[in-house]
């Protein structure tokens, strides 16, 4: 079975074009087995504004306390995915909107509960349910929810719980989608990098900005032993003539996952 995984972030979710549903139904007809996992920053953000609760990040992942982790369930199951669904159902592709938690789908532990509270990463993926849905030619669209193995709920980094799945599922890539069509040098896509050569590109300002913080997710999800790594664009086709559209990260040549 030929699996791919796409991370849609938050923000981008309300952004994806005709293009890209166009791409996702040309891989289907590929026979490409699509899992989603999805981010909901903005929504999160927003609704804790409203409850007049400070986000506090840690290294990057938001610090969850009980009252904030409700906000995070609330939003990611309530809003997020099923805008996703929504979105992808309306373009002929059957999708499962499920909790990361349901079913022991994503099992995880805490990072470091007294610094971060309800803050977690995956130990463990549950193929089985995933591998059902696919096989009937459903696409399962994945809050980065967990579970520990006591029950307690943690929220995710959904770039990394979509690295999880994907290395899991044994995927042939896992693509996350962002609004531009990759690494660009000179206007052009830079098709293929190893993390050398993104470093360097990042040394010499080529990557920069807003650009960095994609290009280091994509490193460190290939770093879990994800075979290849992809940034996408979802305003644009991502896959086209049968060939996929971005910039790829590839292993050094000669290390071994």
């Amino acid at each position: 079975m030929n699996i791919l995984v796409i991370k849609c972030g938050g923000s981008i979710i309300n952004e994806l074009s005709e293009s890209f549903f166009h791409s996702v139904n040309q891989l289907q007809n590929r026979g490409y087995h699509i899992v989603f996992v999805h981010g909901g920053g903005p929504d999160i953000n927003s609704m804790m504004e409203k409850f007049e609760i400070e986000p506090i990040f840690e290294d990057g992942l938001r610090k969850t306390t009980a009252e904030v982790l409700e906000i995070v369930e609330l939003m990611l199951a309530g809003k997020s995915n099923r805008s996703l669904v929504h979105k992808l159902e309306a373009h002929g592709i059957k999708a499962v909107g499920l909790n990361g938690s349901d079913g022991g789908i994503l099992t995880g532990e805490f990072i470091d509960e007294h610094k971060l509270g309800a803050v977690g990463e995956i130990q463990q993926v549950n193929t089985e349910l995933l591998g059902v849905l696919l096989e009937k030619g459903y696409c399962p669209v994945l809050t980065p929810i967990s579970t520990t193995k006591s029950g307690s709920k943690l929220n995710v980094n959904a770039d990394m719980a979509a690295g999880s799945v994907a290395k899991a599922m044994s995927a042939e890539m896992c693509l996350f989608v962002t609004d531009v069509k990759g690494v660009l040098k000179d206007g052009q896509i830079i098709e293929k990098l190893t993390e050398t050569e993104t470093l360097g590109l990042i040394m010499d300002g080529s990557i920069h900005g807003g650009m960095i913080p994609k290009v280091n997710t994509a490193l460190s999800v290939l770093n879990k032993g994800v075979g290849e790594v992809m940034i996408i664009s979802g305003k644009d086709d991502f896959y086209a003539a049968e060939q996929f559209i971005g910039t790829k990260f590839l292993q050094e040549e000669g290390v071994i996952q």
